[in-house]
């Protein structure tokens, strides 16, 4: 066995941990499914590995969204059994949010990675500043009641949120906000809204990665299983604490956490395209 192989891998083991407390944390906290937190991780990981820079961010994409499929879930149950899901824009939103992350899925590998840290970065910002000002609730509150604007809402959700990464609650929580729904309940039909997205997403990354040369090791597609089980078992068991702590804080308090950390993530996803 080479073990200078061996120890080279420990610190990537030690991130992908970390990384797995803390996404896991702000899924339940933040109804986000941890994608924010566990894209530009995975990604400076790999990078500091030596791997290709675009592949590198396909790659903490796909595998982002296969981690959110367990984080979601718990996240969910945990918000779902104090009410706060909501069962009827849950049902109105699925199939399309299904369908624009599949097709967001399929259509990735079409952008270099730069593109898509770029997409990230402009989004975050965006929905911060829409947090912190509620432009979103002007401009679309009117239309709370009209189930064709909630569908066109999700498929938008869902295209985005694959190119990105993420569970979609950066983009599900403000939009249902502006709906109408509370923010305690918006995070959690959010978490549950993020399962759909992981699933369909993840699936079209597989498929846009298959064959792709230079993958890190134990890659299916765009997936990396080693960080797929090292992140999603711990995420997956932190975010009910995320979802607990939620419960704790008023309204006003999780909206400035919201914003606040996706500021931080779309200046990290700035410096990344700069350096």
């Amino acid at each position: 066995m080479d073990w200078n192989a061996v120890l080279a891998y420990w610190p990537f083991v030690v991130g992908m941990l970390a990384t797995g407390v803390v996404s896991g944390i702000a899924a339940g906290l933040l109804g986000i499914g941890g994608g924010a937190v566990i894209v530009p991780a995975l990604g400076n990981a790999l990078l500091l590995m030596g791997f290709d820079p675009d592949i590198v961010q396909h790659v903490a994409v796909g595998t982002s969204l296969a981690i959110i499929i367990p984080t979601g879930i718990m996240s969910a149950r945990a918000h779902h059994k104090r009410g706060a899901v909501d069962m009827k824009v849950f049902r109105l939103w699925a199939p399309f949010i299904v369908a624009g992350t599949f097709i967001g899925g399929l259509m990735a590998g079409w952008f270099s990675g730069d593109v898509l840290r770029i997409v990230f970065a402009v989004l975050a910002f965006v929905i911060a500043a829409n947090i912190l000002f509620s432009f979103q609730t002007k401009l679309m509150g009117h239309l709370r009641n009209s189930a064709g604007t909630h569908r066109a809402a999700g498929f938008v959700v869902g295209y985005l949120s694959s190119l990105m990464g993420i569970g979609g609650g950066s983009l599900t929580v403000p939009t249902l906000v502006s709906f109408g729904e509370t923010m305690h309940k918006a995070v959690g039909t959010s978490a549950a809204i993020g399962v759909a997205i992981a699933l369909s997403g993840t699936l079209g990354f597989l498929i846009s990665g298959w064959g792709v040369a230079d993958l890190p090791p134990l890659s299916l597609g765009y997936i990396n299983l080693v960080a797929l089980v090292l992140v999603g078992v711990l995420a997956a068991f932190c975010a009910p604490l995320g979802a607990a702590l939620a419960h704790r804080l008023d309204q006003k308090t999780l909206k400035y956490v919201f914003a606040a950390f996706l500021v931080l993530v779309g200046l990290n996803m700035v410096w990344k395209v700069l350096a």
